[in-house]
């Protein structure tokens, strides 16, 4: 465990990647792990290259208050293309779990949303707090597989936790918040 973290902590200091989530309501800066999370990061960064992102949208809120019928609970905040059409014209990338990656789905963590292990392509949450039913062996998902996280939030988490708190019916926000572009940084 203690080489995983240091690998972690040094792949986090040297050699990642930023990007800066421009939205409605504000700027969010994450680092990318390419190092640790190859096939999810450098998906995540070609997507980011083309201009995928261009205004997206943050478009699903998930509090402890709005998931009545889950046994387990998490909060995230989830974001990306939205429409299954449009999301179906990507292709769908390995799964990268945290057990492979050292990458925990602590607070500020990027992560890829999916439905099978395999299916993940464009659509991304960011963790608000630790939620660690959402790494490998957690339980969230009867596959247990988890989600394959590969960056985390290093400004910005005042605009995800306003995002969470706006208005949702069944977790999915009544009014959108545009990702007006999501670019890297230096």
């Amino acid at each position: 465990m203690l080489i995983v973290l240091l690998g972690f902590l040094s792949c986090s200091r040297t050699g990642q990647e930023k990007v800066q989530i421009s939205t409605s309501m504000g700027e969010i800066e994450v680092e990318i792990y390419p190092g640790l999370a190859p096939v999810t990061a450098n998906n995540f960064l070609t997507l980011v290259e083309a201009g995928t992102y261009t205004n997206a949208t943050f478009y699903r809120v998930v509090r402890i208050d709005n998931q009545p019928h889950n046994l387990v609970k998490i909060e995230v905040i989830q974001g990306g293309l939205f429409e299954d059409e449009v999301i179906d014209k990507y292709t769908p990338i390995e799964h990268e779990t945290s057990a492979e990656t050292g990458i925990m789905h602590t607070n500020g963590v990027i992560s890829m949303a999916r439905n099978e292990p395999g299916t993940a392509s464009t659509e991304f949450f960011i963790c608000i707090g630790d939620q660690p039913s959402l790494n490998f062996g957690g339980d969230r998902n009867s596959d247990g597989q988890g989600f394959a996280a590969f960056g985390k939030v290093t400004k910005g988490m005042e605009v995800v936790k306003a995002i969470q708190a706006l208005s949702d019916k069944d977790q999915y926000l009544v009014d959108q918040v545009t990702i007006r572009e999501i670019s890297r940084i230096q």
